[in-house]
């Protein structure tokens, strides 16, 4: 077939008798990745003495259906926060060694590699490696013990890297409530959450004494990062990071300059926090006239009646006068304190913001700003707000593109030509993926669990099988040569605690406003009938119910 020369093709398409454009400048939508990323954030002020101020923070949280259903390769975190050890000391030496995967893959980090020495993250959120997807969030604890090298998200299983569980020597989290599952592919809700509040902190909480140094060996501290949750069916600390969980990698690596400079020891750095918005496909199409334009999956954020989307509020700091020194004493043959954290020891920080950037194939995305931005609102809380320019679509991440020189604009969506089929175009579903499995062996099964397996299936599709250990033979203590003393003394502690604390009471101070979430039901279990205190569940198995 001879192609038309160009003078034939302007004559024919004067007359009427041709296109302007050649028809294969058309190409059909087709998903790809990099379709979103960047930060949506907020700041927190400093309490005046950070390491007075450093026993803990906590926060609320929002909780909503970004998107509405299931999406493959998706990963955003709703708004969370970080933790680090405060090295503020340290202005120079490295503190993650050579061998771990920070020191040797990010040196644009040094020349101390503080903000990615160990950390504790973790929050609510959609992440890339679930494998049981139902379209509102999940929360999930996080902390990074050795320079990235692994992520401990749960008392037996990485944060969502590997479906089975982690060695036994990198087992790091102690489940603590009695009353609550903490399945590895994370917690699911109730309903499809449209704005309430989940409150969640860490407080550092000395369940076992500290450990000198001996024969050149790094000396363990005495706080245990501790997990508390505030939900409208669930109040209460759920689990802890052992201490030597931080303290290893001076051992580990031969390197006794971080001997006491791990979180078991240090106390911790919270400066703000952020919408990490990290893995989003993109459909991608071209019209006839050979512009490219681009499509998001369907973003939604809770809007009030004011276009605001409220996402934070109550970001507080503690002392040891908010718990940690009552539980010491509490630890050491004093009386039981109640679990809340006392006002006198809280400092509630103000915050401010920013307005957020965005890029897509790492190209600026322009216009966003046009239809939202974020606020610190009159009341203290944070989040975002959307203008005039874009009240007619409140609530919505600006959905489509044009592909420009440099940058990617957007635009409404019925500027984008009918041909390239990509209004009409659906992103990929993701399907229930394979099980999480613990070994039949190790620290599981020595000295092992006191009951038979139980199941329960959750709202996400997923069913969970656990059994109930007594609290110091769960798997994460076994590598650990503790006296029978120390396992005993801490054994006692858990028990008075399980007996002391309800999951009713508010052990963080209520939410300013709004109402707080509903945790999926099927999490919440009843010991059985002899292991009411000093019994835990822990989760040995996650997969798709049967249909």
């Amino acid at each position: 077939m001879t192609t038309p020369s160009a003078l034939a093709l302007a004559l024919l398409a004067a007359a009427g008798l041709a296109p302007l454009a050649r028809a294969q400048d058309a190409q059909a939508p087709v998903q790809r990745g990099r379709g979103l990323h960047g930060y949506v954030g907020y700041s927190a002020s400093q309490p005046p003495d950070r390491a007075t101020w450093g026993y803990g923070m906590s926060f609320y949280s929002a909780a909503w259906t970004l998107v509405e259903r299931p999406l493959a390769h998706f990963q955003v975190g709703l708004a969370g926060s970080w933790i680090l050890p405060d090295n503020s000391d340290d202005r120079d030496v490295p503190l993650a060694p050579v061998g771990t995967y920070a020191r040797d893959h990010w040196p644009e980090r040094g020349p101390t590699w503080d903000s990615v020495f160990q950390t504790l993250e973790g929050g609510l959120g959609y992440w890339n490696g679930n494998r049981f997807r139902y379209g509102p969030p999940k929360f999930s604890m996080n902390g990074t013990p050795q320079g990235y090298d692994y992520e401990v998200g749960s008392p037996g299983w990485s944060f969502f890297y590997d479906t089975e569980a982690l060695p036994d020597a990198r087992l790091g989290i102690a489940q603590l409530s009695n009353r609550l599952l903490i399945p590895p592919d994370a917690l699911p809700f109730a309903g499809a959450p449209r704005g309430e509040f989940l409150g969640y902190g860490y407080l550092a909480l000395p369940f076992t004494a500290p450990v000198p140094s001996r024969d050149g060996r790094a000396p363990v501290g005495e706080h245990a990062w501790t997990c508390f949750l505030a939900a409208a069916n669930f109040k209460g600390p759920i689990a802890y990071y052992v201490p030597e969980t931080w303290s290893k990698i001076g051992d580990l690596f031969d390197y006794a300059y971080v001997h006491g400079r791990g979180l078991d020891a240090r106390t911790g750095l919270m400066s703000g926090g952020a919408m990490e918005i990290n893995t989003v496909p993109q459909l991608v199409a071209r019209d006839a006239q050979g512009v490219t334009w681009s499509k998001l999956p369907a973003l939604r954020f809770p809007v009030d009646a004011d276009g605001r989307a409220v996402l934070v509020q109550d970001v507080t700091y503690y002392s040891r006068a908010a718990l940690f020194d009552a539980f010491r004493a509490w630890r050491d043959g004093g009386p039981a304190p109640s679990g809340r954290l006392d006002a006198a020891g809280a400092y509630v920080a103000t915050l401010s913001t920013r307005t957020p950037g965005f890029d897509q194939d790492g190209l600026p995305l322009r216009g966003v700003d046009a239809t939202f931005d974020t606020r610190v609102f009159p009341d203290g809380t944070w989040g975002l707000a959307w203008t005039a320019e874009g009240h007619a679509a409140a609530g919505r991440f600006p959905q489509y593109y044009r592909h420009e020189e440099g940058a990617r604009v957007a635009v409404a969506p019925d500027e984008v030509p009918a041909e390239t089929g990509l209004r009409e175009a659906e992103f990929a579903l993701a399907e229930p993926g394979a099980a999480f499995t613990s070994p039949a062996a190790g620290a599981w099964i020595a000295p092992g669990p006191a009951s038979e397996a139980c199941t329960a299936t959750l709202g996400d599709g997923s069913r969970v099988t656990y059994r109930w250990y007594r609290f110091v033979d769960q798997p994460v203590f076994q590598q650990y040569a503790w006296s029978d003393a120390k396992r005993a003394k801490l054994q006692a502690l858990v028990e008075a605690l399980h007996a002391a604390w309800p999951i009713d009471r508010d052990y963080l101070a209520p939410p300013t406003t709004g109402a707080l979430v509903t945790l999926d039901p099927a999490l919440l279990v009843t010991p059985p009938e002899g292991l009411e205190v000093g019994y835990v569940p822990i989760v040995t198995r996650q997969e798709a119910a049967p249909r």
